[in-house]
């Protein structure tokens, strides 16, 4: 899976890293619907860590992302625009 932060780069992660990538996607929308900022910081910075670990891709690599999350600093209230009821990472 390639996922994008926006204003980073694409990372590619692979296929034994998406059960954790999801999970930390959960507990980030959780704590954007219960409306905690503090928590939503925590684990959006969570999620943003962990698919930096990931492999970078190239600036060349103009493949699309299969996700692009927000950039690191976005607050709750910009996040909530973006968040779908269910999850940042797609399936």
């Amino acid at each position: 899976m390639i996922v994008r932060i926006a204003t980073e780069g694409q990372y590619q992660l692979a296929d034994e890293q998406l059960p954790r990538l999801r999970e930390l996607d959960a507990e980030v929308v959780a704590a954007a619907q219960q409306a905690d900022a503090e928590l939503f910081e925590r684990r959006f910075a969570e999620l943003l860590e962990f698919v930096r670990g990931g492999a970078l891709l190239d600036d060349a690599h103009l493949g699309p992302s299969d996700a692009i999350l927000p950039p690191p600093d976005v607050s709750l209230a910009e996040a909530t625009g973006e968040l779908s009821v269910e999850s940042l990472i797609p399936g």
